[in-house]
């Protein structure tokens, strides 16, 4: 089990934000960006499944609620070389509930449960559920229960639930990751009463000291936003949370970690990949730290260029203010 891991962000945890992840930690468990069913089976699969071995281990989050796609793509996920797939309960955004699936499907659990028996007969790998603790009217722990315990019948051992109900009317996918309160403790309720489970928890949680709390009463921890923007807290991941012995000087410090995911750029670049779409996922390298800001401002500028990083490595280096 993996007690750590950064969430699945549309847009955001693309394969070389999860690179740049692995640089960070050994052992955080990665996910993939949503991707529904339709798109891998009708589209370009290598460009949507391919990854580099260094990213494991990696999860493959689907978006569907059609158990046979659902089973082919489960098929796909473990010949692909994937660790585990999961099944998308949670997103609450108008164009997943226009596809039925995303949080919508927690009022129908027998389709989330048809869903992961068909999975699990396709394939061999590890099925998970991610959700949320309720959705629009459904506003009991009861309920709550009910889906997991149906879930749970169709052979899923490993659920991560974001704290938080989803309002599909009424809230904006970006107001209902702050506006519907956090209740941990259904969280922790549940893992009391599914013991056999592996429950990992998610939403609101913003530091590896909160995390380690967190690990008091649950399986696992999945950080989103704040891994996303203040990339150097996943460094302290191996030795607090996994109690890796970490040898001294050896972790990374912000401009190893640099160097070697410039390395990988020019490797990319080289096979037509644009600077750009590698250096957004590192402008919180230098988080609250000293010329943080300057950081920032030279990969936004309008032209971002390898050159203009090894730039501000000689900076740091020479101790000259940017």
């Amino acid at each position: 089990m993996h007690k750590f891991s950064v969430a699945p962000m549309m847009d955001w945890t693309d394969r070389h934000c999860r690179v740049f992840h692995r640089l960070l930690s050994k052992e955080v468990q990665l996910w993939t960006e949503m991707i529904t069913t339709k798109a891998i089976i009708y589209g370009d699969k290598n460009r949507l499944l391919d990854f580099d071995a260094v990213e494991r281990p990696l999860v493959l989050q689907l978006g569907g609620s059609e158990p046979d796609e659902m089973a082919q793509c489960a098929k796909m996920a473990q010949d692909w070389g994937y660790d585990e797939v999961n099944i998308n309960v949670g997103c609450p955004s108008d164009r997943v509930q226009s596809g039925r699936f995303g949080a919508c499907l927690m009022q129908t659990p027998e389709i989330v449960a048809d869903c992961v028996d068909a999975m699990r007969q396709a394939s061999d790998i590890s099925v998970s559920v991610k959700s949320r603790i309720g959705v629009d009217d459904m506003d009991s722990y009861d309920e709550l229960v009910d889906f997991v315990a149906q879930v749970e019948k169709a052979g899923c051992d490993s659920f991560v639930i974001h704290a938080r109900k989803a309002w599909l009317k009424g809230l904006s996918p970006k107001e209902n990751r702050s506006v519907p309160p956090l209740n941990y403790d259904w969280v922790y309720q549940i893992k009391r009463d599914f013991p056999q489970l592996n429950i990992g928890i998610n939403g609101g949680i913003t530091s590896i000291e909160s995390s380690q709390q967190h690990l008091e009463y649950v399986d696992s921890v999945m950080l989103g936003r704040a891994a996303y923007h203040q990339p150097y807290l996943l460094s302290e991941v191996d030795s607090m949370i996994y109690q890796k012995t970490v040898k001294k000087n050896s972790t990374l410090s912000r401009e190893q970690v640099l160097l070697r995911f410039i390395d990988y750029m020019k490797t990319q670049n080289n096979q037509g990949v644009p600077i750009r779409s590698m250096t957004r996922h590192i402008l919180g390298l230098y988080h609250a730290q000293p010329n943080a800001k300057k950081f920032r401002q030279l990969l936004s500028g309008k032209v971002v260029e390898l050159t203009h990083l090894y730039q501000w490595l000689d900076f740091l280096d020479s101790g000259r203010q940017v």
